[in-house]
């Protein structure tokens, strides 16, 4: 099993697809680490895992990006390496760009865009010394194109995506893989957590998102990919024809995306 006794670090790891990927991989083996805000729900993530004595509950909030270095010489201190960082933590929006208060804009790209950079940055050395690595981001499609409700968030995406490109080109010849990950309608609570304009939280599951793929089966594709050492992939249903449709007939796609029903 490629990911046996892989040190594996997962941010946004108590919910959605960063939980979905703390049992897929440790059913592959792999030593996790396992960060977001919540302790309590880390420590139940945990405890589902198989072999839980083997993983690593550390808190960790994306919004305050000041010292992952501390955060870092923990997981190097227990483990003595990370094989792979997993960036699966960040917040999404439902609201409109003219009602969007600053503050809430820029708390996305805090938490989407700056956490992630922050805590990849302080990974960074000790796999340059290894010369072994994989960091894996979960962008969006919206990394790829913007729809309505979503500019904030859309824009924290698109980011990632020049960061994370730019250091893949920067890192290949030091044996470090870099894999952005974009899904589509994955079925996790994101569109309730999803911020407003004023930044209280949106409460309500779009219905593209509750008809969309379980987070389980995007797990085990997501895994696929990491083993393949893939530099893009995406993952959903027909929505990932907006991808193409944005390449090759983008007036045609501008016209539908004005038009979706994107709640």
């Amino acid at each position: 099993m490629p990911f046996t006794d892989k040190v594996v670090w997962i941010t946004g790891a108590s919910s959605g697809i960063g939980e979905a990927l703390a049992y897929a991989f440790s059913r592959c083996g792999a030593r996790l680490v396992l960060s977001s805000r919540s302790v309590e729900r880390l420590n139940e993530v945990k405890n589902r895992c198989l072999s839980p004595d083997l993983h690593m509950v550390l808190p960790l909030d994306l919004l305050d990006s000041s010292d992952p270095g501390a955060k870092v010489g923990s997981v190097l201190e227990r483990f003595g390496r990370i094989d792979i960082l997993v960036n699966s933590g960040g917040i999404s929006q439902r609201s409109l760009a003219c009602e969007t208060g600053l503050d809430t804009d820029r708390r996305i790209m805090e938490t989407n865009f700056f956490g992630t950079v922050a805590l990849t940055k302080a990974v960074l050395p000790s796999m340059l010394e290894r010369r072994s690595g994989h960091v894996v981001v979960i962008s969006s499609l919206v990394g790829k194109f913007g729809t309505p409700l979503r500019s904030a968030y859309s824009a924290s995406k698109h980011a990632l995506h020049g960061f994370f490109d730019s250091l893949r080109a920067e890192v290949c010849d030091k044996g470090i893989l870099v894999t952005v990950v974009c899904p589509g309608f994955i079925k996790t609570n994101i569109s309730i957590n999803a911020l407003t304009a004023d930044g209280s939280c949106h409460g309500s599951m779009d219905d593209a998102q509750a008809a969309g793929m379980t987070a389980d089966v995007c797990a085990e594709k997501m895994l696929k990919a990491i083993d393949a050492g893939k530099e893009e992939v995406f993952i959903g249903g027909r929505e990932l024809l907006g991808v193409y449709l944005k390449r090759f007939a983008p007036g045609i796609f501008s016209r539908m995306i004005a038009r979706a029903k994107v709640t």
